[in-house]
């Protein structure tokens, strides 16, 4: 099929930005495969997930059916991180719910000397993960691990720097949009009102990290006073908070 007839019928599926982004990244369409794109656009499939593709933080990222898509929202976390790391820095960080991988290898690959252990749950996101470390050639410097940071997880060592971005939404939230609906779930959602996951961090990562050292937390909005309140009362020192590109408060700092 042409490419002009492709992005016509793409575009009436799912809009002139995203028919621009999958035309572009598709040499060859064929008429099977824009049709199925353009179902796939109609049922509100995110652009990425068809296309199996993200940029974030300037990087390419594999992501799929498991794994939360890279979101910009996210990039003030790894942009508060690397800002705390000076010259001379070779921290090694833990990353708790990795998903795509895509906060772990942005960190390894913008900070010199860096490594980490990222950790997840799911076995087809860490599958995600895996293909996106050896892609970046960072196998030599990230371990990925399967075990939920709800539990007190057993380390060989203790870490310098600590990211999530946890799920933080509650059951019945009514906010989240359609997209978010071929995200896994347990990548989303979080009882007790989507601040479970911050509660067994704020308990277990203090047994996980370097006297001084710093946790950097992605949070959902107007929950930064309860997930503080949260973490000042597991005997954590408040540093600051970082606002997203939207002026949303967006992530949280920690130190032990």
């Amino acid at each position: 099929m042409k490419t002009n007839q492709a992005f016509t019928i793409l575009s009436n599926a799912g809009g002139v930005r995203a028919a621009r982004i999958i035309t572009e990244n598709n040499q060859k369409l064929s008429r099977f495969s824009v049709w199925r794109m353009a179902r796939a656009l109609r049922r509100g499939v995110p652009v990425a997930k068809i296309i199996g593709q993200k940029w974030f933080y300037g990087l390419r990222f594999y992501t799929n059916k498991y794994t939360l898509d890279p979101r910009p929202d996210t990039e003030t976390l790894v942009s508060a991180v690397i800002a705390d790391c000076g010259v001379g820095r070779t921290p090694q960080i833990l990353d708790l719910g990795t998903g795509t991988g895509c906060i772990i290898i942005s960190l390894v690959k913008n900070i010199n000397g860096a490594r980490g252990v990222a950790v997840d749950l799911s076995r087809g996101a860490l599958r995600v993960a895996h293909r996106n470390v050896v892609t970046h050639n960072l196998s030599e410097r990230i371990v990925l691990r399967r075990a939920s940071f709800m539990r007190d997880i057993k380390f060989k060592e203790k870490f310098d720097i600590i990211v999530s971005n946890p799920p933080y939404i509650a059951h019945d939230d009514s906010r989240v949009d359609i997209g978010a609906t071929h995200d896994p779930k347990m990548a989303l959602y979080a009882d007790m009102d989507g601040f479970a996951a911050y509660e067994s961090i704020a308990r277990n990562a203090r047994g996980w990290i370097k006297q001084g050292g710093k946790i950097y937390l992605e949070i959902g909005i107007d929950m930064g006073a309860r997930v503080r309140k949260i973490f000042e009362s597991n005997k954590w020192n408040f540093v600051r908070a970082e606002r997203d590109l939207s002026g949303i408060e967006r992530v949280l700092v920690f130190a032990k």
